[in-house]
């Protein structure tokens, strides 16, 4: 792998204007690097999986059209074509197979890393006091959240052969370490 982080975040940035879409990016990131050590070969995966995570929406705000084809194109310039396919991937609409753990993984932790951070924003402890159940909860209602494609996490937690609550508690974890940074710290943080 020649991209580095730094170079990734420089290009996220340039594409993506948002704090709210940089921190998504910023959080994806965090997890999928937890998740090389648990899906993945551990210390090999980290950069790869974390720039995956960090990049998979990075096209998303500027060209919402052609999402994810510029980041896609942009990797694939680079060299970086395991990267490039997990992100295609994560985009369902292209069924583009998930053939390594990468792509599995980046499926399983998309969706539900921005249902975890919503279930944040609503709770007064944020990250800090969050649990599985509550997530659970959440997830059958299909008014919160409602953008989110819970059929993803889903699908996402079979190819992993993971139980949903067990990959909840997972981002959980990955998140929680992180929650100032992320703005995930509930709304009694948000308050002050």
């Amino acid at each position: 792998m020649t991209l580095t982080r730094d170079q990734a975040w420089t290009q996220l940035t340039e594409w993506t204007r948002t704090d709210a879409l940089r921190k998504h990016a910023r959080a994806v990131e965090l997890v999928m690097r937890a998740a090389a050590a648990r899906y993945g070969a551990g210390a090999p995966d980290i950069e790869a999986f974390g720039i995956a995570g960090m990049l998979h929406d990075a096209d998303y705000e500027a060209w919402p059209e052609e999402h994810p084809k510029k980041i896609v194109a942009w990797l694939r310039e680079r060299g970086e074509q395991a990267i490039a396919h997990a992100i295609s991937a994560h985009y369902t609409k292209w069924a583009v197979p998930y053939e390594t753990q990468l792509d599995k993984a980046l499926l399983a932790c998309d969706e539900l890393t921005g249902f975890v951070g919503a279930c944040c924003h609503v709770r007064e402890g944020g990250i800090g006091t969050l649990e599985v159940k509550s997530v659970t909860k959440k997830l059958k209602d299909k008014g919160f959240a409602a953008k989110v494609e819970r059929a993803e996490i889903a699908a996402g937690c079979e190819l992993l052969r993971v139980e949903l609550e067990e990959h909840i508690a997972f981002v959980i974890e990955a998140l929680r370490p992180h929650g100032a940074e992320l703005g995930i710290l509930g709304r009694a943080a948000a308050a002050n």
